[in-house]
């Protein structure tokens, strides 16, 4: 009994230096404490979350094997299965609105992207040739002032 007693003892675990409670006041702060810890150990792997993925209904069943009849001695149960179609019916409607919506933003966004970028490019060939311009209009005048001279 005793033997075992002995055998069981742990050695000591190494003291850890005390430190300071620190409350960040803001978002600043918050992420200066977390960069410092990060920073302690950078030997230590960052864990990094996945993409959180976005939400979608779940597809509708291949083969629904109880479909409601249209007898009139539904019970009282039956109200609640309804209940939950119907809710499930009217996310899965929902979620397809938002999508639509979303690609046509999307759509959008990127003509209004394209026409900035025709209307940049315009805007730069125009300033362009108006320096080529002005190059071309100096060294014309450079020429005839040394044309000038040398009369």
């Amino acid at each position: 009994m005793a033997s075992s007693a002995a055998s069981s003892v742990r050695p000591p675990r190494p003291k850890k230096e005390p430190q300071a409670l620190v409350i960040p006041k803001n978002a600043a702060e918050e992420q200066k404490l977390k960069l410092e810890r990060l920073m302690k150990n950078p030997d230590k792997a960052v864990p990094i979350p996945e993409k959180m993925t976005e939400w979608a209904p779940r597809p509708p069943p291949e083969f629904v094997r109880d479909v409601m009849g249209s007898s009139a001695g539904a019970g009282s149960g039956e109200f609640h299965v309804y209940r939950h179609l119907r809710r499930r019916e009217y996310q899965r409607q929902d979620y397809m609105d938002a999508m639509a919506e979303k690609q046509k933003l999307d759509a959008e966004f990127q003509k209004r992207l394209e026409r900035n970028k025709i209307a940049a490019e315009e805007q730069t060939a125009k300033r362009r040739k108006k320096r080529t311009h002005e190059d071309l209009f100096l060294v014309h005048e450079e020429n005839s002032f040394m044309m000038m001279i040398l009369e």
